[in-house]
């Protein structure tokens, strides 16, 4: 929806509200007329209804306010007496339409001051349990999101089974563009695995100011652009078309930012010429091709893989009958150099690819996952030449993310039926890598993340889960428990100083406790 249609469906909701409302205010000592101002309207409502002002800020938030506006229902119809389980029903049921039949057909009469205690434990519960609803979808929409890492395209940096807190606040909260959507999940109601949202009405794209902008190497949660799949690992076939809010979640380190110039040469990232530097933090993963003696026994190869620290999916595997070349599909430079220390291996050479590959994006140039570009990454702004040989690169943007209409008449160029050949990018675009280089579906295959798809930035890990470890204790990565994600040097758990905290916390309140009761 545009920002007119946005504006005609306000109108068109306080238009409803004044029309159902009218009298009720009149009879809570109000003016009729107080019904039909928006904004002001709710301001009113809330003091007839006993409720602070600040309510009226919930109201206006996307997701938020659909939890408001059944408490606001039910509580305007007890505030005129209509108290039953079956007012409360029908409030609710009919999304609020029964205060029409009540406005024009029932003689009610205003309660003053009204008390808004519940009067009964499961009306407390409720109300404390919509509370802490309320808060937690505010703090899990504009500041801090739970997230789970569930592939291996940043592994050794980020591992499978790690739980991220993802920061909202640090690039900016990106205000939901799926306005009508259950609190606290995605695209899938758990358990009973339906889809979680209306695509109508959406919301334009609108992003608060952050503190910080993506910089090259910051890894980065985004929504997938090309998502259709109905749910994350879902292989069903069945597509979806999702809202740009609601497609899978991916994460990723931005190795481009907009206005960038990238290009990979034998898979090493170069941008603006300059070959792109990892953090220290970042432990990045390629393919290794390794030559070993076969006359020089090694016990356990197993045991080997696991000093080197190489995962079960990413198990070496022979090339050829003789089983003296074995392919390592990722392994980190650390790893690689610790194995050519090892007898009997003649060399570790790494492996990169050099036929073309059409699958990677635009799927038209002679380019591969090793060997790609060089690429202009769109700045919100700038202008690119525009040709049938640079068309690929954007065609997705022009039409997809930035919503014009394009059409190609023999040689010619024709966007929203003008023939041009530039075009100026409406706004930022990304391009995202893993570091395991060659297990990972990222920008290579299908290009670039706009900035409205940027959902945040990972910020810590709370808890870290190891699938294949033996045992409870050896499933929990303790090193990794309460450690960031970002910073300078090598990663430090602070998961002592969080149980000493803990601790000190319920023993000051055993102690509290108990002088309380003494002084009493």
């Amino acid at each position: 929806m545009t920002l007119y249609q946005w504006f005609i469906f306000f109108l068109g909701v306080q238009l409803i509200h004044y029309l159902g409302t009218w009298k009720l205010y009149e009879k809570a000592g109000r003016k009729g007329w107080e019904a039909g101002i928006p904004i002001y309207n709710s301001i009113i409502l809330m003091k007839i209804i006993n409720r602070p002002t600040w309510w009226t800020f919930l109201l206006f938030v996307p997701v938020i306010n659909l939890i408001m506006f059944p408490i606001v229902w039910v509580e305007t119809l007890r505030s005129f007496g209509k108290n039953s389980t079956l007012d409360t029903f029908l409030g609710i049921i009919t999304c609020g339409f029964y205060i029409y039949y009540i406005n024009y057909t029932q003689n009610v009469t205003y309660i003053t001051d009204r008390s808004t205690i519940a009067t009964t434990k499961t009306g407390d519960t409720v109300s404390s349990l919509l509370f802490a609803i309320i808060v937690a979808t505010f703090v899990h929409t504009y500041f801090i999101q739970p997230f789970t890492i569930p592939t291996s395209s940043l592994e050794k940096s980020l591992l499978i089974g790690d739980f991220l807190f993802v920061s909202k606040y640090n690039y900016g909260a990106r205000v939901p563009m799926t306005t009508v959507a259950a609190p606290m999940v995605h695209d899938t109601l758990p358990i009973i695995n339906v889809k979680s949202y209306s695509k109508w009405p959406q919301l334009p794209y609108f992003r608060f100011p952050g503190f910080e902008k993506i910089k090259n190497n910051d890894i980065v949660v985004f929504n997938w652009p090309v998502d259709t799949v109905v749910k994350f690992f879902d292989r069903s076939g069945i597509k979806a078309d999702k809202p740009v809010d609601k497609k899978s979640n991916y994460v990723k380190r931005c190795v481009g930012i907009a206005g960038d110039s990238l290009e990979i040469k034998k898979g090493i990232v170069y941008v603006n010429g300059k070959e792109l530097k990892f953090p220290e933090r970042a432990r990045p993963q390629y393919s290794y091709i390794a030559v070993y003696d076969k006359k020089t026994q090694i016990d356990d190869l197993n045991a080997l893989y696991k000093d080197l620290k190489i995962t079960k999916a990413d198990e070496p595997r022979p090339m050829n009958q003789n089983n003296d070349s074995i392919y390592f599909p990722a392994m980190t430079l650390e790893s690689s150099n610790k194995l050519r220390q090892i007898p009997g291996f003649i060399s570790v050479t790494r492996y990169v690819e050099t036929k073309p590959d059409l699958s990677v994006f635009p799927h038209s140039k002679p380019w591969n996952i090793d060997n790609y570009g060089p690429i202009y990454i769109p700045e919100q702004g700038k202008s690119v030449q525009l040709d049938l040989v640079s068309l690929p690169l954007y065609s997705r943007i022009i039409t997809e993310y930035e919503g014009n209409k394009l059409e190609i008449k023999g040689s010619d160029i024709y966007i929203n039926g003008e023939k041009t050949k530039t075009y100026i990018f409406k706004q930022d675009y990304y391009w995202m890598m893993g570091d395991n280089r060659h297990r990972s579906e990222d920008s290579r295959y299908w290009g670039y993340v706009p900035e409205n798809h940027i959902v945040g930035k990972p910020i810590f890990i709370w808890m870290s889960w190891d699938s294949e470890g033996k045992g409870i204790m050896n499933k929990i990565r303790w090193e990794r428990l309460f450690t960031t994600v970002s910073g300078e040097g090598q990663p430090q758990s602070y998961f002592k100083y969080f149980l000493f905290l803990l601790a000190a916390y319920f023993v000051g309140e055993y102690f509290w406790k108990k002088r309380k009761a003494k002084s009493e």
